[in-house]
């Protein structure tokens, strides 16, 4: 199915450019969100006419990701999580756990922002956790996790 694109997708393209996508991928994902219309010649000629407006909403949106990112950078995250007594977590502090503390510090991140690519942090110490806040823009958090031990 070809689809023009009103924003830059990930290895997909930028803004105005006519993709060839897979059918489902436009039904159910770029058209409801309104990331994409389907290629006739009127959303064309519409996305030529509207084509500034749509870059100084990407210019936007990209200069607030950098500023989120520069506040993000500039803060020292700690969670306290109960543990034993070598560090290991009873339970483990996942993405929920960091958005909801770096959103604490003062700077609004939603879940889906943060990577771990290993998956949930199970150990007590400090981590460097990446968080993906626009498709050119990532930030790295450091977050350090304090292990509570039981009394």
């Amino acid at each position: 199915m070809e689809v023009i694109l009103f924003e830059k997708i990930d290895r997909l393209g930028g803004i105005g450019d006519l993709v060839n996508v897979k059918a489902g991928f436009a039904r159910n994902y770029l058209l409801p969100q309104g990331k994409a219309k389907v290629a006739t010649e009127a959303n064309k000629a519409e996305i030529e006419s509207r084509r500034a407006e749509f870059e100084k909403m990407a210019a936007e949106a990209l200069a607030a990701a950098e500023k989120r990112r520069d506040q993000i950078e500039a803060l020292s995250i700690s969670i306290t999580a109960k543990s034993g007594t070598e560090g290991k977590l009873f339970g483990s502090v996942g993405n929920i756990d960091i958005a909801a503390a770096i959103t604490e510090g003062g700077v609004e991140v939603e879940k889906r922002e943060v990577r771990l690519p290993e998956g949930p942090i199970r150990q007590a110490g400090e981590y460097e956790i990446t968080l993906h806040l626009h498709t050119d823009v990532d930030a790295i958090a450091k977050i350090t996790i304090i292990g509570q031990e039981e009394a």
